[in-house]
């Protein structure tokens, strides 16, 4: 299995740049919750509503689930009978694959590799040095030659058109935690090499106590190449609603790389302020997961829930638009999206 550096060809050199995920994928990575701890006491929860998300994602594409000991797996077995799920036991430090797992590319002749970032638990916050090698441990199942970086990149972090245009925030790009004297200069030409971005757009910020420091799936995602939606509050005494305010107003003033405006859709906050054990939680529709012929929307128990489901289900025609409660999962800072990984469809690169 080959290793690329920075020294060699770059993705972008070779073809390669990253799908959107409404593309077909070839399968879901996942990473089975196991710290009750890191769940503050919510784990027994948190695998029930986990455990519904995989059984959901595994009637449309098959998942492959990451577990890390023995207890995990025989937990999430009991949980799967009968699903689509491939099991591997890997060391573990905790869920969220998203952003700790690989990013996959794709060449213009369809083959598929992956590019494995640093990551370091949103700039030190909680333990990483386990979850930081599970793209590697992706690529050596899938003997698959990829890119290593030294870089820090959390998936979460950025959003793909699959046509060229990338969207991401400031508050998490630009902390110092993560890869200190990078600019926004230094991100549009590291993202367009490594993921065939060639227009990174920025917004300055997402909820409020998001331990991502902002992540854009939390707050804003591409349905289509020129549909964005966008989280709004509606309450403005909230924290975030001037924050979403002014996301919304700079989205309204992008373009795409023909120089045409996006379609903005405002997606709203869910009404009800959660607290957690470290303060507020940062509960949104934003982060659902398009899969092949589905979305699955997080729901809280919150008023807002069914008018959510009802401005998402007309962006995505021809899926079924699926809401599933993510009330014990959101204890933990993130949801749905955060806690899966697309691999596109196409034949494995075998290198050059």
């Amino acid at each position: 299995m080959q290793h690329y550096s920075p020294a060699d060809p770059t993705p972008r050199d070779r073809g390669f740049a990253m799908p959107a995920e409404w593309e077909e994928h070839a399968a879901t990575w996942m990473s089975w919750p196991a710290d009750d701890e890191l769940w503050f006491g919510h784990l027994a929860g948190v695998r029930e509503e986990y455990a519904a998300l995989v059984r959901t994602v595994a009637r449309f594409e098959p998942v492959h689930l990451l577990v890390r000991d023995e207890e995990s797996e025989t937990d999430a077995r009991g949980r799967l009978t009968g699903a689509d799920v491939t099991f591997h036991r890997v060391p573990l430090d905790d869920s969220w694959i998203r952003d700790s797992g690989p990013l996959f590319v794709r060449d213009r002749q369809g083959r598929v590799s992956l590019v494995n970032w640093r990551f370091n638990s949103w700039g030190g916050k909680f333990e990483w040095e386990q979850d930081d090698r599970i793209p590697e441990h992706v690529a050596a199942h899938l003997n698959l030659p990829h890119w290593d970086r030294p870089e820090v990149l959390e998936g979460g972090g950025i959003e793909v058109n699959g046509a060229g245009v990338g969207l991401t925030t400031r508050s998490c790009l630009l902390t110092d935690t993560r890869n200190p004297g990078l600019t926004e200069a230094h991100y549009a030409a590291l993202l367009r090499d490594t993921l065939g971005i060639e227009r990174l757009l920025w917004l300055d910020g997402g909820l409020e106590n998001d331990h991502t420091d902002g992540h854009i799936d939390t707050i804003t995602r591409f349905v289509d190449e020129r549909t964005v939606v966008t989280s709004v509050a509606q309450d403005e005494t909230d924290p975030n609603f001037a924050v979403m305010a002014k996301n919304l107003a700079d989205l309204r003033g992008m373009t795409d790389l023909s120089g045409q405006p996006f379609r903005v859709v405002e997606l709203p906050l869910p009404a009800t302020r959660l607290e957690g054990a470290e303060g507020r939680l940062p509960p949104t529709y934003a982060n659902f997961y398009i899969g092949n012929g589905f979305v699955v929307v997080p729901l809280y128990g919150d008023p807002n829930d069914e008018r959510a489901l009802e401005v998402l289900r007309p962006l995505f025609p021809g899926r079924e638009v699926i809401g599933l409660m993510s009330r014990s999962i959101i204890e933990g800072g993130g949801s749905f999206h955060c806690l899966t990984q697309q691999q596109p469809a196409g034949a494995l690169w075998r290198g050059e």
